[in-house]
This record gives structure tokens, C-alpha cells and sequence, in this order.
């Protein structure tokens, strides 16, 4: 064999060789292409963050026990399903503080407190405003009960009453007036969705009065 063919044939084994490694290595290759420096590959199974806040939250039923929460209210208060255990009480969702429709349904239910509290019935009103904005309105409107602040939607998600709605043409994302009655055992006994405020709270009142 001439020195020429023996350096031929050497070569063309290291090229061989070179190939099979090449194709060995490959799958690990695209593997440390694709995963992110500093992080490891997520478990079979395993959900992200992202995924977890977008599943649905728990959501209330009539005939079911409402969720635990809790959440701050006027005058200090916090107010949690803990701390209604025992009674029956109202809680009706409001879209703004200080605008007509809310305004009217607020002093509708000031006008029958007393009557709700004969029954031993509770009443609070709930909306996303702040507390300094819920005083203001409390004490315009000489409010007999709490007023629940829910700036981040919490129990309004819980109650479902975040909905698109729509004004002079312009669509945004706000609470649809609704109010729920629960009884002494911490369950949903009646639901009231879309509310027209006038004859309302009376509505309310008589539904108390079967508990």
C-alpha cells in the first residue's frame, strides 16, 4: 500500500467516525438548544403559575355553602364568612359609589334595615370602590350598615357579578347589580341577577322573611 492510499484510508475512518458521533450527539444537542440557560425541564404533569391563575375560582350555587372569604369594610370592620357564621345576612353588589342607581338602592335598604334586623338578618353592600370612598358614601347617604370594599374583585369573582357591559356605545368591564340572601349555615338560599332597583329591596325583604 502506497503511503498515499494509507493517508486516504485514515482519513476517510476519521471522517466516519466523526459522522457517528455527530449523530449521537445530536438529540442532546437540540435538547440544550431548546431548554433555557439556569432552568430545568418542568415535571410530566406539573402546571405553571400561569396556568394556575387561569383556572376558574370557585364560584357560588343556591343550595350551596358559600366559599370562605374575607374582606375590609367600613368603620375598621373586617368582615369574613367566619365572622357571619351563625346568622342569615344580605349582600348586595353595587356598580359605583355616588352615582343615581346606587345611591337610590343604598337608601332603599336604609329605609328597611330595621326591618331586616327584626329578622335577625344582616345587610352589606359591596363594590370595588375604596374605603375612603365607601365613608364618604356611608355617611352621605346615613347608611345604617358596612359597606365592603373589593378593589381587587375577589368576592365579586366569587359571587360572578364582574360582566362586560356597555355604555352610550362604550364597552367596559364592571359590576352587574345583583344581591344574594344566605342563610344562618353559611348557605346561598336566593339569588338576584341584572337587578332593576325599584321594588328590590322589597323583594329581598319578603325572601328573608321564609328563612
Amino acid at each position: 500500500m502506497t503511503k498515499t492510499t494509507a493517508k486516504t484510508t485514515r482519513t476517510a475512518r476519521k471522517g466516519t467516525a466523526g459522522g457517528r458521533a455527530a449523530s449521537a450527539a445530536s438529540p442532546a444537542a437540540r435538547a440544550a438548544k431548546t431548554a433555557s440557560p439556569g432552568k430545568t425541564a418542568a415535571k410530566p404533569g406539573a402546571s405553571t403559575a400561569a396556568e394556575a391563575a387561569a383556572r376558574p375560582a370557585a364560584r357560588v350555587a343556591v343550595g350551596k355553602k358559600v366559599p370562605a372569604f374575607s374582606a375590609e369594610a367600613t368603620g375598621g370592620r373586617t368582615v369574613s364568612s367566619r365572622s357571619l357564621a351563625g346568622r342569615p345576612y344580605v349582600l348586595y353588589f353595587y356598580p359605583k359609589d355616588h352615582t343615581p342607581g346606587c345611591t337610590t338602592e343604598g337608601r332603599d335598604f336604609a329605609a328597611r334595615y330595621a326591618e331586616f334586623r327584626s329578622l335577625g338578618v344582616e345587610v352589606l353592600g359591596v363594590s370595588r370602590d375604596g374605603l375612603e370612598s365607601h365613608e364618604k358614601f356611608k355617611a352621605k347617604l346615613g347608611l345604617p350598615f358596612d359597606l365592603i370594599s373589593d378593589p381587587d374583585e375577589k368576592l365579586c369573582r366569587l359571587f360572578d357579578v364582574i360582566r362586560e357591559k356597555s355604555l352610550y356605545g362604550r364597552k367596559f368591564i364592571g359590576v352587574e347589580r345583583s344581591t344574594f340572601l344566605i342563610d344562618a349555615a353559611g348557605v346561598l338560599v336566593r339569588e338576584w341577577r341584572k337587578v332593576k332597583v325599584n321594588g328590590h329591596v322589597e323583594n329581598v325583604l319578603q325572601a328573608a322573611r321564609s328563612l
